[in-house]
Protein backbone atom coordinates (compact mmCIF):
# COMPACT_ATOMS: atom_id res chain seq x y z
CA UNK A 1 0.00 0.00 0.00
CA UNK A 2 1.44 3.57 -1.17
CA UNK A 3 2.03 5.80 1.64
CA UNK A 4 0.55 8.58 1.74
CA UNK A 5 1.98 11.96 0.42
CA UNK A 6 3.00 14.39 2.85
CA UNK A 7 1.56 17.85 2.71
CA UNK A 8 2.77 20.45 0.81
CA UNK A 9 4.70 22.74 3.13
CA UNK A 10 3.94 26.67 2.61
CA UNK A 11 6.68 28.78 0.50
CA UNK A 12 7.38 32.36 2.18
CA UNK A 13 9.89 34.59 1.13
CA UNK A 14 12.91 35.72 2.69
CA UNK A 15 12.18 39.51 3.31
CA UNK A 16 15.93 39.84 3.17
CA UNK A 17 17.46 37.64 0.30
CA UNK A 18 14.06 37.97 -1.43
CA UNK A 19 14.13 34.06 -2.05
CA UNK A 20 11.64 31.55 -1.51
CA UNK A 21 11.51 28.98 1.44
CA UNK A 22 9.69 26.18 2.50
CA UNK A 23 7.95 26.78 6.45
CA UNK A 24 6.24 24.22 8.67
CA UNK A 25 3.69 25.93 10.93
CA UNK A 26 5.04 29.32 10.22
CA UNK A 27 8.79 28.51 10.99
CA UNK A 28 11.71 28.01 8.63
CA UNK A 29 11.96 24.26 7.63
CA UNK A 30 14.63 22.27 9.52
CA UNK A 31 16.87 21.36 6.21
CA UNK A 32 17.06 25.42 4.96
CA UNK A 33 20.81 25.60 4.10
CA UNK A 34 22.07 28.14 6.62
CA UNK A 35 25.69 27.79 5.61
CA UNK A 36 25.70 29.77 2.17
CA UNK A 37 26.80 28.33 -1.37
CA UNK A 38 26.51 24.77 -0.90
CA UNK A 39 28.62 23.70 -3.84
CA UNK A 40 28.97 19.39 -2.66
CA UNK A 41 27.06 17.38 -0.43
CA UNK A 42 29.68 16.75 1.63
CA UNK A 43 33.23 18.44 2.90
CA UNK A 44 36.33 18.66 0.68
CA UNK A 45 39.97 17.58 2.22
CA UNK A 46 42.63 19.62 -0.52
CA UNK A 47 46.08 18.31 0.51
CA UNK A 48 48.96 19.81 -1.06
CA UNK A 49 52.44 17.26 -1.95
CA UNK A 50 55.45 18.83 -2.88
CA UNK A 51 58.99 18.99 -1.88
CA UNK A 52 59.82 22.89 0.12
CA UNK A 53 59.78 25.71 -1.59
CA UNK A 54 57.21 24.74 -4.40
CA UNK A 55 54.62 27.18 -3.95
CA UNK A 56 52.80 24.82 -1.74
CA UNK A 57 51.55 27.80 0.83
CA UNK A 58 51.37 30.48 -2.16
CA UNK A 59 48.81 27.97 -3.66
CA UNK A 60 47.50 27.55 -0.44
CA UNK A 61 46.44 30.73 1.05
CA UNK A 62 45.27 32.32 -2.43
CA UNK A 63 42.92 29.20 -2.67
CA UNK A 64 41.74 29.53 0.47
CA UNK A 65 41.13 33.38 -0.41
CA UNK A 66 39.14 32.66 -3.93
CA UNK A 67 36.67 30.22 -2.02
CA UNK A 68 36.19 31.80 0.65
CA UNK A 69 35.58 34.88 -0.95
CA UNK A 70 32.74 32.93 -3.28
CA UNK A 71 30.94 31.72 -0.59
CA UNK A 72 32.49 28.61 0.51
CA UNK A 73 33.98 28.68 3.73
CA UNK A 74 37.31 27.04 3.45
CA UNK A 75 40.42 27.37 6.28
CA UNK A 76 44.07 26.56 5.56
CA UNK A 77 45.78 24.03 8.26
CA UNK A 78 50.06 24.79 7.58
CA UNK A 79 51.36 22.03 9.45
CA UNK A 80 54.87 23.98 9.75
CA UNK A 81 52.94 26.34 11.84
CA UNK A 82 51.94 23.76 14.05
CA UNK A 83 55.95 22.55 14.55
CA UNK A 84 56.71 26.23 15.47
CA UNK A 85 54.17 26.59 17.88
CA UNK A 86 55.29 23.38 19.51
CA UNK A 87 58.90 23.68 18.98
CA UNK A 88 59.83 27.14 19.47
CA UNK A 89 63.51 27.33 18.76
CA UNK A 90 64.46 25.90 15.07
CA UNK A 91 67.89 24.73 15.25
CA UNK A 92 69.29 23.62 11.65
CA UNK A 93 67.71 21.70 9.09
CA UNK A 94 68.95 18.20 10.65
CA UNK A 95 65.70 18.68 12.37
CA UNK A 96 64.24 16.81 9.14
CA UNK A 97 66.68 14.11 8.49
CA UNK A 98 65.10 11.21 7.90
CA UNK A 99 66.98 8.66 10.57
CA UNK A 100 66.24 12.03 13.48
CA UNK A 101 63.80 9.86 15.44
CA UNK A 102 62.58 12.87 17.62
CA UNK A 103 62.53 14.73 14.36
CA UNK A 104 60.07 12.43 13.00
CA UNK A 105 57.86 11.62 15.90
CA UNK A 106 57.42 15.79 16.59
CA UNK A 107 56.39 16.20 12.78
CA UNK A 108 53.85 13.52 13.23
CA UNK A 109 52.82 14.69 16.39
CA UNK A 110 51.64 18.22 14.44
CA UNK A 111 50.41 16.33 11.40
CA UNK A 112 48.21 14.24 13.60
CA UNK A 113 46.82 17.62 15.35
CA UNK A 114 46.24 19.65 12.18
CA UNK A 115 43.90 16.69 11.04
CA UNK A 116 42.36 16.52 14.46
CA UNK A 117 41.84 20.70 13.69
CA UNK A 118 40.72 19.43 10.32
CA UNK A 119 37.77 17.31 11.66
CA UNK A 120 37.06 19.57 14.08
CA UNK A 121 36.14 22.63 11.36
CA UNK A 122 34.61 20.44 8.50
CA UNK A 123 32.46 18.36 10.95
CA UNK A 124 31.90 20.52 13.81
CA UNK A 125 32.15 24.26 12.69
CA UNK A 126 30.52 24.07 9.60
CA UNK A 127 33.26 24.37 7.02
CA UNK A 128 33.04 23.43 3.97
CA UNK A 129 36.86 23.04 2.71
CA UNK A 130 39.87 22.16 4.14
CA UNK A 131 43.54 22.89 2.60
CA UNK A 132 46.31 20.80 4.46
CA UNK A 133 49.46 22.05 4.13
CA UNK A 134 52.30 20.40 4.27
CA UNK A 135 54.71 18.48 2.34
CA UNK A 136 52.90 14.53 2.06
CA UNK A 137 56.09 13.78 0.15
CA UNK A 138 55.16 9.93 0.23
CA UNK A 139 52.65 7.51 -1.01
CA UNK A 140 51.97 6.12 2.90
CA UNK A 141 51.67 9.73 4.10
CA UNK A 142 48.80 10.18 1.44
CA UNK A 143 46.87 6.74 1.88
CA UNK A 144 46.86 7.76 5.59
CA UNK A 145 45.15 11.13 4.95
CA UNK A 146 43.03 9.80 2.28
CA UNK A 147 41.66 7.37 4.93
CA UNK A 148 41.19 9.74 7.30
CA UNK A 149 39.21 11.61 4.93
CA UNK A 150 37.12 8.57 3.70
CA UNK A 151 36.48 7.19 7.71
CA UNK A 152 35.23 11.38 8.30
CA UNK A 153 32.99 11.26 5.09
CA UNK A 154 35.32 13.92 3.01
CA UNK A 155 35.75 13.72 -0.64
CA UNK A 156 39.91 14.24 -0.98
CA UNK A 157 41.69 16.36 -3.58
CA UNK A 158 45.52 16.22 -4.03
CA UNK A 159 47.06 19.48 -5.14
CA UNK A 160 51.02 18.87 -6.09
CA UNK A 161 53.30 21.20 -7.07
CA UNK A 162 56.59 20.42 -9.49
CA UNK A 163 58.96 22.85 -10.21
CA UNK A 164 62.41 21.64 -11.11
CA UNK A 165 63.10 25.48 -12.59
CA UNK A 166 66.23 26.76 -10.49
CA UNK A 167 65.24 30.03 -11.12
CA UNK A 168 61.51 29.45 -9.74
CA UNK A 169 62.89 27.94 -6.51
CA UNK A 170 65.53 30.26 -5.59
CA UNK A 171 62.97 33.07 -6.06
CA UNK A 172 60.66 31.13 -3.92
CA UNK A 173 62.95 30.79 -1.38
CA UNK A 174 64.43 34.28 -1.25
CA UNK A 175 60.63 35.84 -0.78
CA UNK A 176 59.20 33.99 1.26
CA UNK A 177 61.90 31.57 3.12
CA UNK A 178 63.98 33.72 4.57
CA UNK A 179 61.43 35.61 5.74
CA UNK A 180 60.01 32.88 7.78
CA UNK A 181 60.50 32.70 11.86
CA UNK A 182 63.14 30.08 10.99
CA UNK A 183 65.69 32.19 10.51
CA UNK A 184 65.16 35.28 11.84
CA UNK A 185 68.42 35.01 13.82
CA UNK A 186 70.43 34.37 10.38
CA UNK A 187 71.91 35.99 7.70
CA UNK A 188 70.60 35.31 4.09
CA UNK A 189 73.49 33.10 3.34
CA UNK A 190 73.23 30.99 5.97
CA UNK A 191 69.43 30.73 6.29
CA UNK A 192 69.77 29.79 2.08
CA UNK A 193 72.05 26.65 2.54
CA UNK A 194 70.53 25.17 5.67
CA UNK A 195 67.00 25.32 3.68
CA UNK A 196 68.79 24.14 0.40
CA UNK A 197 69.69 21.00 2.79
CA UNK A 198 66.30 20.55 4.51
CA UNK A 199 64.98 20.13 0.64
CA UNK A 200 67.05 17.52 0.41
CA UNK A 201 66.32 15.33 3.76
CA UNK A 202 62.87 15.19 1.62
CA UNK A 203 64.21 14.09 -1.87
CA UNK A 204 65.03 10.49 -1.61
CA UNK A 205 61.87 9.60 0.06
CA UNK A 206 59.67 11.97 -2.47
CA UNK A 207 57.55 9.80 -4.44
CA UNK A 208 55.52 12.18 -6.68
CA UNK A 209 51.82 11.45 -8.10
CA UNK A 210 52.13 8.70 -10.73
CA UNK A 211 49.16 8.50 -13.48
CA UNK A 212 49.26 4.25 -13.24
CA UNK A 213 50.15 4.03 -9.43
CA UNK A 214 47.56 6.54 -8.23
CA UNK A 215 45.08 6.66 -10.99
CA UNK A 216 41.91 6.18 -8.29
CA UNK A 217 43.18 9.49 -6.90
CA UNK A 218 41.29 12.96 -7.37
CA UNK A 219 44.28 15.56 -8.22
CA UNK A 220 46.05 17.95 -10.15
CA UNK A 221 49.37 17.97 -10.68
CA UNK A 222 50.80 21.85 -11.14
CA UNK A 223 54.34 21.95 -13.09
CA UNK A 224 56.42 24.81 -12.75
CA UNK A 225 54.22 27.18 -11.43
CA UNK A 226 51.89 26.70 -14.52
CA UNK A 227 53.93 25.21 -17.50
CA UNK A 228 51.69 22.91 -17.44
CA UNK A 229 49.02 20.39 -15.87
CA UNK A 230 47.92 17.49 -15.16
CA UNK A 231 44.40 16.54 -13.95
CA UNK A 232 42.70 12.87 -12.62
CA UNK A 233 39.70 12.09 -11.97
CA UNK A 234 37.98 15.79 -11.23
CA UNK A 235 34.77 13.76 -8.77
CA UNK A 236 32.28 17.25 -8.31
CA UNK A 237 31.74 20.57 -8.88
CA UNK A 238 34.20 22.29 -5.97
CA UNK A 239 37.23 20.52 -7.14
CA UNK A 240 35.97 21.66 -11.13
CA UNK A 241 35.85 24.97 -9.78
CA UNK A 242 39.40 24.39 -7.83
CA UNK A 243 41.05 23.28 -10.80
CA UNK A 244 39.26 25.93 -13.23
CA UNK A 245 41.30 28.90 -10.53
CA UNK A 246 44.65 27.09 -10.10
CA UNK A 247 44.66 26.47 -13.99
CA UNK A 248 44.74 30.50 -14.21
CA UNK A 249 46.92 31.81 -11.52
CA UNK A 250 50.35 33.10 -12.31
CA UNK A 251 53.40 34.46 -10.26
CA UNK A 252 54.89 36.88 -13.21
CA UNK A 253 55.41 40.25 -11.25
CA UNK A 254 52.44 42.80 -12.31
CA UNK A 255 50.13 45.53 -10.78
CA UNK A 256 46.02 45.90 -10.92
CA UNK A 257 44.68 49.62 -10.70
CA UNK A 258 41.77 50.04 -9.26
CA UNK A 259 39.36 53.35 -9.66
CA UNK A 260 35.64 54.34 -9.94
CA UNK A 261 34.39 56.56 -13.10
CA UNK A 262 34.83 60.58 -12.71
CA UNK A 263 31.84 61.82 -10.42
CA UNK A 264 28.62 61.54 -12.26
CA UNK A 265 25.61 64.00 -13.09
CA UNK A 266 23.37 61.71 -10.18
CA UNK A 267 26.72 61.31 -7.54
CA UNK A 268 25.80 65.49 -7.78
CA UNK A 269 22.04 64.83 -6.41
CA UNK A 270 23.10 62.06 -4.08
CA UNK A 271 21.28 59.60 -6.46
CA UNK A 272 21.91 55.80 -6.72
CA UNK A 273 22.43 53.94 -10.11
CA UNK A 274 21.08 54.74 -12.86
CA UNK A 275 23.49 55.54 -16.39
CA UNK A 276 24.03 59.35 -16.15
CA UNK A 277 27.01 60.91 -17.38
CA UNK A 278 30.20 62.51 -15.88
CA UNK A 279 29.96 65.74 -14.60
CA UNK A 280 32.01 68.74 -14.88
CA UNK A 281 34.57 67.42 -11.74
CA UNK A 282 34.05 63.97 -13.38
CA UNK A 283 35.72 64.92 -16.56
CA UNK A 284 38.48 66.75 -14.88
CA UNK A 285 39.15 63.64 -12.68
CA UNK A 286 39.52 61.61 -16.53
CA UNK A 287 41.88 64.01 -17.41
CA UNK A 288 43.98 63.67 -14.57
CA UNK A 289 43.57 59.92 -14.91
CA UNK A 290 44.46 59.88 -17.86
CA UNK A 291 47.76 62.09 -17.02
CA UNK A 292 48.55 59.78 -14.26
CA UNK A 293 48.77 56.48 -16.28
CA UNK A 294 50.60 58.27 -18.53
CA UNK A 295 53.26 59.12 -15.51
CA UNK A 296 53.57 55.81 -14.54
CA UNK A 297 54.77 54.52 -18.01
CA UNK A 298 52.78 50.71 -17.27
CA UNK A 299 54.08 47.96 -19.84
CA UNK A 300 51.41 46.65 -21.49
CA UNK A 301 48.63 48.12 -19.74
CA UNK A 302 44.77 46.85 -20.37
CA UNK A 303 41.89 49.17 -19.66
CA UNK A 304 38.94 47.41 -18.82
CA UNK A 305 35.69 49.49 -17.76
CA UNK A 306 31.70 48.42 -17.06
CA UNK A 307 29.10 49.07 -20.14
CA UNK A 308 27.95 51.80 -18.64
CA UNK A 309 28.41 55.64 -20.04
CA UNK A 310 29.94 57.08 -16.74
CA UNK A 311 32.69 54.86 -16.87
CA UNK A 312 33.45 54.40 -20.86
CA UNK A 313 33.52 58.71 -20.78
CA UNK A 314 36.13 58.09 -18.05
CA UNK A 315 38.04 55.24 -20.31
CA UNK A 316 37.86 57.78 -23.03
CA UNK A 317 39.87 60.72 -21.70
CA UNK A 318 42.87 58.37 -21.74
CA UNK A 319 43.42 57.68 -25.77
CA UNK A 320 44.10 54.58 -25.28
CA UNK A 321 42.41 51.04 -26.55
CA UNK A 322 39.63 49.97 -23.64
CA UNK A 323 37.47 46.65 -23.44
CA UNK A 324 33.87 46.65 -22.18
CA UNK A 325 32.54 44.22 -19.87
CA UNK A 326 28.63 44.19 -19.13
CA UNK A 327 29.55 42.09 -15.66
CA UNK A 328 31.39 45.21 -14.47
CA UNK A 329 27.90 47.15 -14.61
CA UNK A 330 26.83 48.81 -11.12
CA UNK A 331 24.91 46.58 -8.46
CA UNK A 332 21.41 46.67 -9.73
CA UNK A 333 19.61 48.31 -7.19
CA UNK A 334 16.33 47.18 -8.59
CA UNK A 335 12.84 49.04 -7.56
CA UNK A 336 15.29 52.13 -5.97
CA UNK A 337 17.61 52.91 -9.12
CA UNK A 338 17.95 56.39 -9.07
CA UNK A 339 16.74 57.55 -6.07
CA UNK A 340 18.34 59.39 -2.83
CA UNK A 341 18.86 57.25 0.23
CA UNK A 342 16.23 59.53 1.61
CA UNK A 343 13.47 58.66 -0.81
CA UNK A 344 14.09 54.73 -0.05
CA UNK A 345 13.65 55.46 4.02
CA UNK A 346 10.37 57.25 3.00
CA UNK A 347 9.48 55.01 0.07
CA UNK A 348 10.60 51.14 1.47
CA UNK A 349 11.17 51.76 4.84
CA UNK A 350 10.71 47.98 5.59
CA UNK A 351 13.63 47.58 3.07
CA UNK A 352 16.02 50.13 4.31
CA UNK A 353 15.74 48.72 7.30
CA UNK A 354 16.27 45.46 6.04
CA UNK A 355 19.48 46.33 4.25
CA UNK A 356 20.72 48.02 7.33
CA UNK A 357 20.68 44.49 8.88
CA UNK A 358 23.09 42.59 6.68
CA UNK A 359 23.83 44.69 3.76
CA UNK A 360 26.25 41.54 2.00
CA UNK A 361 22.92 39.34 1.83
CA UNK A 362 20.37 41.88 1.44
CA UNK A 363 18.97 42.07 -2.20
CA UNK A 364 16.93 45.14 -3.76
CA UNK A 365 13.89 43.90 -4.57
CA UNK A 366 13.84 43.32 -8.36
CA UNK A 367 17.67 44.22 -8.10
CA UNK A 368 20.78 42.37 -6.49
CA UNK A 369 22.84 41.63 -3.26
CA UNK A 370 26.53 42.08 -2.63
CA UNK A 371 26.57 38.21 -2.74
CA UNK A 372 25.16 38.36 -6.39
CA UNK A 373 27.85 40.73 -7.04
CA UNK A 374 30.69 38.53 -6.21
CA UNK A 375 29.34 36.02 -8.00
CA UNK A 376 28.92 37.62 -11.25
CA UNK A 377 32.57 39.42 -10.84
CA UNK A 378 33.88 35.95 -10.82
CA UNK A 379 34.96 35.40 -14.61
CA UNK A 380 36.54 38.87 -13.94
CA UNK A 381 38.95 37.66 -11.11
CA UNK A 382 39.69 34.69 -13.16
CA UNK A 383 40.69 36.93 -16.00
CA UNK A 384 42.74 39.72 -13.75
CA UNK A 385 44.72 36.19 -12.61
CA UNK A 386 45.57 35.68 -16.03
CA UNK A 387 46.47 39.00 -17.18
CA UNK A 388 49.40 41.19 -16.30
CA UNK A 389 49.17 44.84 -15.49
CA UNK A 390 45.43 46.56 -15.71
CA UNK A 391 43.48 49.26 -15.08
CA UNK A 392 39.72 48.73 -13.84
CA UNK A 393 37.21 51.64 -14.17
CA UNK A 394 34.26 50.47 -12.20
CA UNK A 395 31.47 51.45 -9.68
CA UNK A 396 31.82 51.59 -5.89
CA UNK A 397 30.14 48.40 -5.42
CA UNK A 398 32.02 46.26 -8.06
CA UNK A 399 35.45 47.76 -6.65
CA UNK A 400 34.52 47.00 -3.17
CA UNK A 401 33.49 43.23 -4.34
CA UNK A 402 37.00 42.89 -6.01
CA UNK A 403 39.40 44.78 -3.42
CA UNK A 404 37.68 42.49 -0.65
CA UNK A 405 39.35 39.48 -3.14
CA UNK A 406 42.43 40.88 -3.46
CA UNK A 407 42.45 42.19 0.47
CA UNK A 408 41.40 39.06 1.82
CA UNK A 409 38.32 40.84 3.61
CA UNK A 410 35.13 38.86 4.66
CA UNK A 411 31.47 39.28 3.59
CA UNK A 412 30.51 41.49 6.43
CA UNK A 413 33.62 44.12 5.77
CA UNK A 414 33.30 44.28 2.14
CA UNK A 415 30.09 46.17 1.46
CA UNK A 416 32.09 49.19 4.03
CA UNK A 417 35.38 49.12 2.43
CA UNK A 418 35.96 52.70 1.58
CA UNK A 419 36.36 53.34 -2.31
CA UNK A 420 36.01 57.10 -2.64
CA UNK A 421 35.50 58.96 -5.73
CA UNK A 422 39.01 59.87 -7.60
CA UNK A 423 41.28 57.75 -5.98
CA UNK A 424 43.17 55.08 -7.65
CA UNK A 425 44.22 52.03 -5.48
CA UNK A 426 47.29 49.88 -6.66
CA UNK A 427 47.35 46.41 -5.85
CA UNK A 428 50.76 44.72 -5.95
CA UNK A 429 49.98 41.00 -5.35
CA UNK A 430 53.45 39.38 -3.53
CA UNK A 431 53.96 36.05 -1.73
CA UNK A 432 51.33 35.43 0.82
CA UNK A 433 49.70 39.24 0.71
CA UNK A 434 48.69 41.76 -1.70
CA UNK A 435 50.18 45.29 -0.99
CA UNK A 436 47.81 48.15 -1.52
CA UNK A 437 48.90 52.11 -2.09
CA UNK A 438 46.47 54.77 -3.05
CA UNK A 439 46.49 58.44 -4.79
CA UNK A 440 43.71 60.94 -4.63
CA UNK A 441 43.61 62.94 -7.72
CA UNK A 442 41.46 66.14 -7.32
CA UNK A 443 41.99 68.45 -10.80
CA UNK A 444 44.10 68.16 -13.38
CA UNK A 445 45.11 71.37 -12.50
CA UNK A 446 46.78 69.77 -9.87
CA UNK A 447 50.57 69.70 -9.91
CA UNK A 448 51.87 68.62 -6.35
CA UNK A 449 50.22 65.01 -7.16
CA UNK A 450 51.37 62.62 -3.94
CA UNK A 451 53.14 59.18 -5.67
CA UNK A 452 51.46 55.86 -5.42
CA UNK A 453 53.65 53.88 -2.70
CA UNK A 454 52.75 49.88 -1.76
CA UNK A 455 52.61 49.94 1.93
CA UNK A 456 52.53 46.30 3.10
CA UNK A 457 49.50 45.61 4.78
CA UNK A 458 47.79 48.63 4.75
CA UNK A 459 43.76 47.74 4.86
CA UNK A 460 41.38 49.81 3.62
CA UNK A 461 39.28 51.98 5.39
CA UNK A 462 36.17 50.47 6.76
CA UNK A 463 32.87 52.93 6.01
CA UNK A 464 29.54 52.51 7.60
CA UNK A 465 25.99 53.24 5.91
CA UNK A 466 27.26 55.07 2.89
CA UNK A 467 26.57 54.40 -0.08
CA UNK A 468 25.54 51.56 -2.09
Amino acid sequence: MAAAASPARELTQNPLQKTWEPYDNGLPAGHSAQRGVCMTNCPTLIVMVGLPARGKTYISKKLTRYLNWIGVPTKEFNVGQYRRDLVKKYKSFEFFLPDNEEGLKIRRQCALAALNDVRQYLSEENGHVAVFDATNTTRERRETIYKFGEENGYKTFFVESVCVDPEVIAANIVQVKLGSPDYVDCSNDEATEDFMKRIECYKNSYETLDETLDKDLSYIKIMDVGRSYLVNRVMDHIQSRIVYYLMNIHVTPRSIYLCRHGESELNLKGRIGGDPGLSVRGKEFAKSLAQFINEQNIKDLKVWTSQMKRTIQTAEALGVPYEQWKVLNEIDAGVCEEMTYEEIQENYPLEFALRDQDKYRYRYPKGESYEDLVQRLEPVIMELERQENVLVICHQAVMRCLLAYFLDKPAEQLPYLKCPLHTVLKLTPVAYECWCGSVERRSSEDSAQPPIAPVPGRPPVLQRKSGK
